[in-house]
C-alpha cells in the first residue's frame, strides 16, 4: 500500500462493463521527506485510482496496486491496476504528525 493524494477527477463515458458506476481519481503518490523526515512530499508520480469510498480531491488516501488492486469485493471482477482502499485520518512517524486531516469537529 502507499499513502497518495487525490489530485483530481477522470471521467470516461466508454469503459469496460464492470467499471460503470465506479469513479475514477487521479491520484499522486506521497513519501516521507528524506532529511527532518517531518512531512510528506510528493513521488513526482500519477495514476488512475478506481474509488470505492467516496475520496475527493484534497484528501490523503490509502492506494494499492497490481493484482491486490483486485482483492476488494468491489474490485474483483475489473480490469484496473489501482485501488483506493482507505481515507487517511493522520500520519504518524515516529514521536511527529506528518499528517492529519481537518475535520468539523
Amino acid at each position: 500500500m502507499f499513502v497518495a493524494k487525490v489530485t483530481g477527477s477522470l471521467i470516461a463515458t466508454q469503459k469496460a462493463e464492470a467499471m460503470v458506476g465506479y469513479k475514477l481519481l487521479i491520484v499522486e503518490p506521497y513519501r516521507l521527506e528524506p532529511n527532518q523526515r517531518q512531512s510528506l512530499v510528493t513521488t513526482g508520480r500519477t495514476f488512475v485510482a478506481v474509488d470505492t469510498l467516496g475520496a475527493g480531491v484534497g484528501e490523503f488516501v490509502l492506494i494499492t496496486q497490481g493484482s491486490s488492486a483486485r482483492l476488494t469485493p468491489e474490485t474483483k471482477n475489473m480490469p484496473i491496476d489501482t485501488v483506493i482502499v482507505g481515507i487517511v485520518d493522520k500520519v504518524h512517524v515516529e514521536t511527529a504528525c506528518v499528517y492529519a486531516r481537518e475535520t468539523d469537529e
